[in-house]
């Protein structure tokens, strides 16, 4: 990375963390306090009760207070990854992150908590004084040797889970991964020689979790900085190191490697050689986990060893090994079972769980989610993918089962099927939502056409694109503009450098854009002389034009202006070979997870055939995310009680739907309320075609759904992907005045993919 790239990503990552508000974590209350009454029973003197209960019973702290769902990040910032011992407070940021992954992931609330203290036994005593607050405590980045004391003391002391991520996360998923890859090399654990780089937390873990699954101590070769850990080696040792002297006179990871069926590295950028791959076992087992830069790239392992099995620290290589895949699912299963402690068996089933999943068949949602990927079981596919949706339920599900067996467990499951199926639909409760769709991006490069290059939204949104996605940003806009509000802006991107730029007042092909849409529009009232003056002032047509000439795959176009307007240019020159606008559909991003608003923008007041249109694209778009649509028909009647205007169209669409065989759920007329609350449903017509909360509203008019979109923007917090324009074959999209360039990013995956990945 360039040192001008690097200053651009350094003042987005400080923006991103200081705006809106500073940081990544905010308490809300989850019980209303809207009058006297709500006061009185919240705090005094209602709250004694629960007290009292509490007192009398300690277990019910789950039931009256948060708790069974609350886990604790306690770092001392001796160890943060890449960063080394920055101190407490500098590592702020860093457990604030895992907070959030472990709500985003698996809905489990997180305090972060940095302590001003190095002397392990003293933070020991801190951790443990904070039983009475958490269900369970996240250990992270501490340093080795002091992290194994840490662990140790908590967990012989608390009768809560201690788990110290950055040894057994790390052990867990290269357990799955080791799993998996010695099923695809026909090795047993019992027979391999191991050679590992990195003596610290993480690389000792891993070795003793390898132990537990089959490997022999003698077989395994442990190196570090120094080189081989040998009996009688006194330097840079520790009692974790020493568990795996070996007896020997060699001491270089060179003379060890010979023959070696796994190497596992958790050290620095090259360490291992491509001539050491090669003096290797046959079809050798490489995980090369420094990051970002591993031990040795898969490149160059293959270079010398074609049938080598690779795992790496890095998303862009197959095979992630990512703690993401563990810590969030391993905590959901010991918590919802009320665990004491997190032990061998529970670990042990975790990496079945999680190795199970890669080699049975890969769900449609994972397939959506990594289009372009072969995910099917072998070497390059080892372990799941970090957003398979099927690992909370998998996993969770499995560590809550060993939790029972082994007694550790306060709480029982009675009915596993139904407890996985609540974790299965709690999967998408988040922003990361998105991934699928910049994941299925990623598989091709498509050139994205943004009509509005002068705004300085576009700009930082193409700027993000190039640094994210593969796609190629085209602006229309002025140069001396653009350049400038790139330089004041401070972004590095520049035309013709790093995009390309349509200049509408002077460009070579400006008699091919006009003449092009004379040629469309000569019989429908436009002359040269307005062909021309078009191609000249109106970045909307120019895009779209480019886009019927093949010169640009996508286009985005709305920042400015009323969305009909851009409606109109689109429709005219991009409405060809059965293309032809169905409606708009907007992904609101909420607290509880996405909704998807239809039709906020095309049809004011939708026919019954538009709008059974509408909801077949709606479905068809839902699916792009990995989720089984569950539509609701929404109007001012509900299941016929009222003979209105609204009420008719509705049933009428229902009608249509019904004459066909559907792939996907829907229910109406209703009301909005009806459609996300199954038990006022069922009250009033038993028996419906989904369960639980619809994920799609569709309403008879814009003004209901744009109205609906609008107050979840604005009074709801909900962030808004879209307005996505369906029956366009992802040509072209209207986003609206209010959209952000983070915004604009998403909606630039969304062009970025596809046709063909549209389901």
């Amino acid at each position: 990375m360039d040192d001008t790239r690097h200053d651009t990503t350094r003042q987005a990552a400080l923006y991103y963390h200081e705006h809106p508000k500073p940081g990544k974590l905010e308490i809300r209350a989850t019980k209303p306090l809207a009058n006297g009454r709500d006061l009185s029973l919240a705090y005094s003197p209602g709250v004694a009760e629960a007290c009292l209960e509490i007192k009398a019973d300690p277990a019910t702290a789950t039931r009256y207070t948060s708790k069974g769902n609350l886990v604790a990040v306690v770092s001392n910032g001796t160890a943060v990854l890449g960063l080394g011992n920055i101190g407490a407070l500098a590592s702020k940021p860093v457990m604030e992150g895992k907070a959030v992954l472990f709500k985003k992931f698996a809905n489990i609330d997180c305090f972060d908590i940095e302590v001003n203290e190095p002397d392990p036994y003293k933070l020991a005593d801190i951790v443990c004084a904070l039983e009475p607050t958490f269900g369970a405590i996240n250990l992270e980045d501490i340093k080795a040797p002091d992290c194994f004391i840490v662990e140790s003391i908590c967990r012989e002391r608390m009768g809560i889970p201690v788990f110290h991520d950055d040894q057994h996360g790390t052990a867990i998923v290269v357990g799955a991964a080791a799993t998996n890859a010695l099923h695809v090399a026909g090795k047993k654990f019992e027979d391999i020689k191991i050679v590992s780089t990195g003596g610290g937390a993480a690389g000792i873990a891993c070795l003793n979790m390898l132990l537990k699954l089959g490997v022999k101590r003698e077989n395994v070769w442990l190196c570090d900085i120094k080189g081989l850990v040998y009996e009688g080696r006194t330097e840079d040792m520790t009692p974790q190191k020493a568990e795996f002297a070996q007896k020997s006179d060699k001491r270089t990871l060179g003379e060890v490697i010979d023959g070696a069926d796994l190497f596992l590295g958790l050290s620095g950028p090259g360490v291992l050689k491509p001539e050491m791959v090669a003096r290797m076992s046959k079809r050798p087992i490489v995980f090369a986990l420094a990051n970002p830069t591993p031990e040795i790239t898969p490149d160059e392992a293959r270079a010398v060893a074609p049938d080598v099995i690779m795992a790496t620290g890095r998303s862009d290589f197959p095979n992630q090994v990512n703690n993401v895949l563990c810590f969030p699912f391993i905590f959901r299963g010991a918590l919802d079972v009320g665990a004491t402690t997190i032990n061998d068996e529970m670990e042990l089933a975790c990496i079945e769980g999680i190795a199970a999943l890669a080699r049975a068949t890969t769900s449609a949602e994972a397939a959506a989610a990594y289009k372009g990927e072969q995910l099917t079981f072998g070497a390059e596919y080892l372990i799941p993918k970090p957003f398979d949706p099927r690992l909370i339920g998998v996993v969770a599900s499995a560590v809550a089962k060993a939790a029972i067996a082994t007694g550790v467990a306060t709480k029982q499951i009675d009915d596993f099927d139904a407890y996985k199926q609540k974790l299965d639909g709690s999967v998408f409760r988040s922003a990361l939502i998105m991934r699928p769709v910049f994941q299925a991006a990623a598989t091709v490069t498509r050139r994205i056409v943004f009509a509005e290059g002068e705004d300085e939204r576009v700009l930082r949104a193409a700027n993000a694109m190039i640094e994210e996605t593969t796609d190629k940003p085209i602006l229309i806009g002025r140069p001396e503009v653009v350049e400038s509000r790139c330089e004041r802006a401070g972004l590095p991107i520049r035309p013709g450098r790093d995009f390309d730029l349509v200049n509408p007042e002077n460009d070579p092909r400006y008699r091919d854009y006009w003449e092009t849409y004379h040629h469309l529009m000569a019989r429908k009232g436009v002359s040269p002389d307005i062909a021309r003056a078009v191609m000249r002032t109106n970045s909307t047509a120019i895009a779209a034009v480019m886009v019927h000439r093949d010169e640009a795959d996508s286009m985005i176009c709305g920042t400015f202006g009323q969305y009909l307007w851009h409606l109109n240019y689109v429709q005219q020159i991009l409405a060809t070979d059965g293309l032809h606008p169905v409606g708009a559909l907007s992904l609101m991003i909420l607290e509880d997870g996405p909704l998807f608003i239809a039709d906020t923008h095309v049809h004011q007041e939708p026919t019954p055939d538009q709008l059974a249109e509408t909801i077949i694209g709606a479905a068809r778009h839902v699916k792009r995310f990995g989720m089984m649509p569950k539509i609701a028909l929404c109007s001012g009647s509900q299941f016929g009680n009222l003979d209105s205007d609204t009420g008719r169209r509705m049933r009428a669409a229902l009608a249509i739907l019904d004459s066909a065989p559907r792939d996907f759920l829907y229910e109406g007329e209703m009301h909005t309320d009806a459609a996300l609350d199954q038990s006022l449903r069922d009250r009033l017509f038993p028996g419906g075609r989904y369960e639980g909360a619809a994920n799609v509203l569709v309403y008879a008019n814009t003004d209901a759904a744009g109205g609906v979109r609008n107050i979840l923007k604005m009074r709801a917090g909900g962030l808004e992907v879209g307005p996505i324009l369906m029956g366009m074959g992802n040509k072209a999209h209207i986003v609206t005045p209010s959209i952000t360039a983070r915004g604009l990013l998403n909606m630039s995956a969304l062009a970025g993919t596809p046709v063909a990945h549209y389901g």
